[in-house]
């Protein structure tokens, strides 16, 4: 054989196949919190986020108030869907499950009120056996509430995980995060209300969002995440010249402690 033959040869050889990457595993704090669609019937509303959280074995959604009714706008959802992933990997596999608002003509939903009013936080108890048995749920509890207001320094970076317009990846069915930054002194109730100021870009359809902060506590890796606040709405002024003054930027989030209120049984 000559040297022709024998590098022809050689050429021939299949190649050993690429190993295929290794799987992806997103931060659980992504699989924490399901968008959340409003429906009147078939007829779908609105968009909105929300959250999970988990307590005496019990799960619940959390979102705003007035993504499950707000009158002053007429807004009157008969149902909410939210999204399931069904593996933590492959985050293409996802399904809609819904969740009626009435049963018997009652409301299914808890919300609360305080000295300074009601407050703009709502949460609805899942039947976690009525889920496929491949979904894949990660959830906040009680031990995810940050009691300690003054651990939470004024220059702390905080994240808003949710769905502002709508927006998020259609392929992994995920939310987005927006930095956040305190613009009110955690744990001072503002104006004499239940929540807290946060500087943040935010749009509709964040209304129900998680405002967390990263925990960095041994034993915290399933949920490395404290929760200070719902997000609810943004925050203006009344007479703010609307040609020659930008918006504030501001935004209000409810303290999460109410719900330890909420979820008592």
């Amino acid at each position: 054989m000559n040297n022709k033959t024998r590098t022809a040869a050689k050429s021939r050889t299949a190649a050993k196949p690429a190993a295929p990457p290794p799987p992806v595993l997103v931060d659980p704090l992504f699989l924490a919190a399901p968008q959340v669609s409003t429906f009147v019937g078939t007829q779908p509303l609105t968009n909105a986020s929300g959250f999970f959280f988990e307590r005496d074995e019990r799960l619940y959604l959390v979102t705003s108030r007035h993504v499950l009714i707000d009158e002053a706008t007429d807004h009157r959802p008969d149902r909410i869907e939210i999204g399931l992933h069904m593996d933590a990997t492959n985050l293409t596999l996802s399904t809609g499950f819904s969740v009626p608002l009435y049963v018997d003509g009652l409301a299914v939903w808890h919300q609360g009120c305080d000295s300074g009013g009601e407050i703009d936080v709502a949460v609805i108890e899942l039947d976690r056996s009525a889920f496929p048995a491949e979904a894949v749920v990660r959830a906040f509890t009680p031990a995810h509430l940050q009691t300690d207001f003054n651990a939470v320094p004024a220059d702390t970076s905080l994240m808003i995980v949710g769905f502002p317009l709508g927006f998020h990846d259609v392929v992994h069915h995920l939310p987005v995060l927006r930095h956040a930054a305190i613009a009110s002194p955690f744990g001072v109730r503002f104006q004499a209300q239940g929540f807290f100021l946060t500087d943040a870009r935010t749009h509709r359809g964040t209304s129900g969002a998680a405002v967390v902060m990263r925990d960095t506590s041994p034993g915290t890796t399933a949920l490395p995440w404290k929760l200070l606040g719902v997000h609810s709405s943004r925050m203006d002024m009344g007479n703010r010249d609307l040609v020659q003054d930008e918006s504030l930027g501001l935004n209000c989030a409810w303290y999460a402690d109410i719900l330890l209120t909420l979820t008592a049984v």
